[in-house]
């Protein structure tokens, strides 16, 4: 059982984190303000860094043996993050994105305690290496404000 609870919990960090990515990458197209340079650059960091990421807790779901999420409708119906409205001001768009870090550290530390309940170490490891970098990402958003 602790297996389907973690393969669960996984394909919610794959919807969580995909949409994350649309919505930083919405973010770094259009943020605009005396600090454009340096939010556009740090946005552009944080969805490569997600694309990435994606990429790798997919193949993690198909190793344990299940299908991966992989369209908008299934990202919409499992992820916890909204879309980005890209209409926000600069500093509007670095909350925002910090609160989803936070929100992306929940899912992540949830996915965490089944992997270690059904003692996979591969996904403990995967899901403590992506919850240090939502916990760099978190801070370098909030020390953007």
């Amino acid at each position: 059982m602790s297996k389907e609870k973690l393969i669960e919990a996984m394909q919610v960090v794959l919807a969580d984190s995909y949409t994350l990515y649309l919505k930083t990458q919405n973010f770094h197209w259009h943020v605009k303000g005396p600090h454009f340079q340096s939010l556009h650059l740090l946005f552009e960091g944080q969805y490569m860094d997600l694309a990435s990421a994606v990429d790798t807790i997919a193949e993690r779901i198909l190793a344990l043996g299940s299908k991966a999420p992989a369209t908008y409708a299934e990202f919409a119906a499992l992820t916890t993050i909204k879309e980005g409205d890209s209409s926000l001001l600069a500093d509007q768009m670095v909350q925002t994105l910090a609160d989803d870090q936070e929100a992306m550290l929940n899912t992540l530390n949830h996915a965490l305690k089944m992997a270690q309940e059904a003692g996979d170490e591969g996904s403990i490891t995967l899901l403590g290496d992506r919850i240090a970098a939502h916990e760099k990402n978190r801070w370098m958003l909030v020390s953007s404000l």
